[in-house]
């Protein structure tokens, strides 16, 4: 069935495609050897093919906060006035944060008494949703200002770090340094990986980002600023990454070898976004949808379904993917509640030792999408059918 839709497909298909890659990833938390307790960038432990499995999912948590901020800039441009796109935004963002900490936490989980409280993307993109609903009132070359000060400019406050759990630490984790805190004698946990700063930078960006999918903007005069942006954000990581004294958390060093010296040179950091990391990803992005414009196939059409209902992928795809991580424990002969991650279950360690070869992942990967997307495309129909119901754009 074609659906109708006035929507950008090159956004869609750049957004489909950064959603099944995350798939990737997750389903390696679920089934590769040593489950979320193995750190596929450490180049003492990690081989070639278990870095770039996770170094190609880095690409997709910044292309959806980016374009999260560019769906805001072209939804609020159908608006009659900036009050209701702040409406939305704010309820929205509100909305995110609770599903992170219920339906998303339970989903990484599957403890019913979410005794472990993880702030991920969707908190991410909910608190910034929140912190636009105000920002969308400045004027956009100081808006503009703000997100480049934030992207160049937030690595400064690498080295303010913070331990334990005190009400400063938290706020500060909750602002820019990955966390965690414990309470109750281990009955809680607290987990900051997203601390929002970096993501906000990077949302206010893509927010005017939208200004070139305007209605009637020139498609040749967009490709020329994607064609520009995306040089430029590469050419920019390379010289910085080489000069070694800013934009991220670690510097790069040489290794045994070639391969492993790229491996450490692409290896910058996502907790929080560091400026390398963040030009590293959205550079490429925009390249990407400079190639994409006008190209239509079977696969784009697969990836603008997912595209359009990327909120609904996310979720079943987590709960699905722990499933499979479940039944996968079971085949293993180990105890499949292991995979029910209490806070002593999370911090035990027990599965870094356990799990299956990076094959079995990408199976399981390609399994869980071709399984997904025909539910995708089933939702996609049933919203676009169905514009007149409100509630839909919050899910």
């Amino acid at each position: 069935m074609k659906v109708k839709s006035n929507r950008i497909e090159s956004i869609d298909i750049l957004r489909g495609l950064v959603m099944v890659i995350m798939a990737l990833d997750h389903v390696r938390d679920y089934s590769n050897l040593g489950y979320l307790y193995t750190d596929p960038t450490n180049m003492d432990t990690t081989s070639p093919a278990l870095f770039f499995t996770r170094w190609i999912t880095h690409f997709c948590a910044p292309v959806f906060v980016f374009l999260a901020g560019t769906s805001a800039f072209l939804y609020g441009s159908k608006k009659s006035s900036k009050k209701e796109l702040a409406t939305f935004l704010f309820t929205r963002g509100l909305w995110l944060i609770f599903i992170e900490l219920t339906v998303v936490n339970f989903a990484w989980t599957f403890d019913i008494g979410l005794g472990l409280h993880i702030f991920q993307v969707i908190w991410a993109i909910g608190i910034c949703m929140v912190f636009m609903a105000a920002l969308i009132y400045l004027n956009k070359k100081i808006l503009l200002a703000l997100g480049l000060l934030i992207l160049f400019a937030h690595n400064l406050l690498d080295g303010i770090t913070m331990q334990g759990n005190d009400p400063l630490s938290i706020l500060w984790y909750y602002i820019h340094q990955q966390g965690f805190a414990v309470f109750n004698n281990g009955e809680s946990m607290l987990f900051l990986p997203y601390p929002f700063v970096p993501w906000l930078g990077i949302m206010i960006l893509g927010y005017c980002f939208g200004h070139f999918y305007q209605n009637g903007f020139d498609v040749k005069v967009r490709k020329k600023w994607l064609l520009y942006f995306g040089l430029a954000a590469i050419v920019l990581f390379i010289g910085i990454r080489f000069i070694n004294i800013y934009g991220n958390l670690t510097p790069w060093s040489e290794q045994k070898n070639f391969t492993y010296s790229l491996m450490s040179f692409l290896n910058t950091t996502k907790y929080p976004p560091s400026l390398l990391y963040t030009l590293m990803t959205l550079g490429p992005a925009m390249l990407f949808l400079y190639a994409i414009e006008s190209i239509k196939n079977w696969l784009t059409n697969v990836l603008v379904v997912i595209g359009r209902v990327p909120f609904f992928y996310y979720i079943l795809h987590l709960y699905v993917i722990h499933l499979f991580g479940i039944i996968g424990l079971t085949i293993l002969g180990e105890n499949w509640k292991e995979l029910i991650y209490t806070p002593q279950r999370f911090t035990s360690g027990f599965l870094a030792d356990k799990g299956f070869d990076l094959w079995v992942t990408y199976a399981l990967w390609i399994f869980t999408v071709v399984l997904l997307y025909p539910l995708c495309k089933k939702y996609m129909i049933y919203k676009a059918n169905n514009r007149d119901k409100w509630w839909l754009s919050y899910l």
